[in-house]
This record gives C-alpha cells, structure tokens and sequence, in this order.
C-alpha cells in the first residue's frame, strides 16, 4: 500500500500543531541502560539495591562486659530481563523518495522514533498494571476535602505507607491517569505548574502538575485513567539496550530519546526498488518486590467514580 505524504505546496506545516502523546515513564523509574547484558545466562542481570541498616548504641561508659552487635549485610538482588523487541519497520519507494519526501528525518525516521518509544512506554505501564503491591488506596470521585478518600488524603496516606516502609524520600513520584489527573485539577490544592527545573525534558515539563507532599505529581495517558502509582523510581527497573548495527546495512546508528537507547538502520531492497529504515530497541521491566512478594516501594491508587 502506498504512503501519503503531505507536500509542501499542498498544507503550511508550521500552521499545524502534532497532538501525540508525551513520552515520560522511562525517566521516572529505575533506568538501566548498559551492555554488561552480553553473555548473561538467559539475558538477565541482576541488579543491586544497597542494603539498609539501622544504628546500634554501646552503654555509655559500661563496664566492656558485652560486646558491640554486628550487622549482617543484606543487598536485594533485582533480576532484569530483557525480553521484548520493539521496532517499526517502514519501506519507501523510489517514487515517494524521490517525489514526495521533502525530510527523510521529519517524514519518516522521527515518526518511527516515536512509535518505538511509545512501545517501550507502553512496557513499563504494562509492568506498572501487573505489579502486585504491598498498600493500595481508593481515591472518591468528586469527594470534598474532609473525606478520608479525597484526593488529598489519598496523598498523604501514600507517603505514610512509603514512609512506613523506609522508602527513600528523594524523587518519589506520584504518576496518574487521566481521570485521576482530572480529579486533582478540581483540588485547590493541586495547582498546576509548567516548570520543575531547568534539568526536565519538554515532555516531563508539559506532564507536570505540581511538586506537593514528597512528590512530583505526573499525568501520563500511557497509564489506566482511574488509576495512579505513588512510588520511588527503584519501585521498577526497567533496562534497554540499543542492538548493534550490522555490517550489512547502508546507514546504520546507535543514539538516544527521551531517555532510550535506539538503534536505526537502512537499506535497500533492489528487486523491489524501494529503502527500508527500521528502529529498534531490547528492553525489559520488572516490578521491585522487595519483600519477596510485593511491591513496598509503590502504592497503587484507584478511583472509585462510583462514589
């Protein structure tokens, strides 16, 4: 089937504003991009969260008689898979190269960019929804600010459970569907802000609705939209590596977006007379079950519209 391509003389492209969804989630969890997964027994790494220890205190001034207690260490190992090959593969004719693409890069490369990294996206949300977890709350649609189930309370009793569990406090996060997003907007509370640092990516930038209680609070249309996650990035580890390029292809690269690693190629087909440009990553993402069956370090939140 041929492609349709919008020609210069035919639309004002700066007239035009592309509606996509904003790609957000790989800069919010554990991001682990690395080549030690070559020669790993079955494409796993393991990876390490420090072990945590509590201080100890010796009697002022005893007599030596007892001895000091020793801590063992004991560091969780996180197993990371990588086991999904994302890509998009695009053909293109000698008609369309030669008559219809003004930017191969704006026409088709960056299109198939974006396709790939909503993929990997939609993994990392696929993990989030499988996630069994230690603490999940109920968020009251339309509910007034003295309900135990209003938005508010919800997020204060999110950071008490992660608080509970010794969570770190540093960059947690609270990511929310589009209902819930909706919900917090009509919260005075939650008013919405459009910069949290020069270091944000654009994306991250447009999705933030404000820094409030301990958390950065996000709105992401990759997730459910009556559900939320209330977490520290290591609640999931998500790991990606680019492929290597072949020595049989044209062009070939290995490069970054929006926090992915991403390799593209291109070729030519000769007894079809056409390109083939095809991107694509390895990627894996698990859920951190720190205490062997549950996630400790999200808190999954639901809304009950029914309320």
């Amino acid at each position: 089937m041929a492609h349709t391509f919008l020609k210069p003389t035919v639309i004002n492209r700066s007239a035009l504003k592309l509606l996509e969804r904003e790609i957000v989630l790989p800069r919010l969890v554990w991001n682990y991009a690395s080549a030690e997964f070559r020669g790993a027994y079955n494409d796993v790494v393991n990876l390490r969260l420090p072990a945590i220890l509590e201080s100890n205190e010796y009697a002022w001034r005893n007599n030596r008689a007892s001895e000091i207690d020793v801590d063992d260490l004991t560091e969780t190992l996180v197993p990371v898979t990588l086991d999904h090959d994302i890509y998009s593969a695009v053909a293109v004719t000698d008609e369309e190269l030669t008559l219809d693409i003004v930017d191969f890069n704006e026409q088709v490369l960056m299109p198939q960019v974006k396709a790939v990294a909503r993929g990997v996206e939609d993994l990392i949300a696929s993990t989030m929804d499988g996630g069994t977890y230690a603490s999940t709350l109920d968020l009251a649609s339309g509910a007034t600010a003295g309900d135990a189930d209003s938005a508010w309370n919800v997020l204060v009793a999110a950071r008490k459970a992660l608080n509970n569990a010794e969570v770190p406090r540093d960059s947690r996060v609270l990511l929310v569907g589009s209902d819930i997003e909706a919900e917090l907007l009509l919260d005075e509370r939650f008013i919405r802000v459009d910069s949290i640092g020069d270091g944000a990516t654009t994306a991250l930038r447009e999705a933030t609705i404000n820094r409030l209680g301990g958390f950065t609070i996000v709105g992401s249309n990759a997730i459910d939209p009556s559900v939320g996650y209330a977490f520290h990035p290591t609640a999931f580890a998500f790991a990606n590596v680019a492929p290597m390029v072949p020595d049989g292809v044209v062009k070939g690269s290995r490069d970054s977006y929006a926090g992915l690693a991403l390799r593209w190629i291109r070729d030519y087909e000769a007894r079809k007379l056409r390109d083939r440009s095809v991107v694509s990553t390895f990627a894996g993402c698990t859920s951190v079950e720190d205490d062997g069956s549950t996630n400790v370090r999200a808190v999954k939140i639901q809304l009950d519209a029914g309320s």
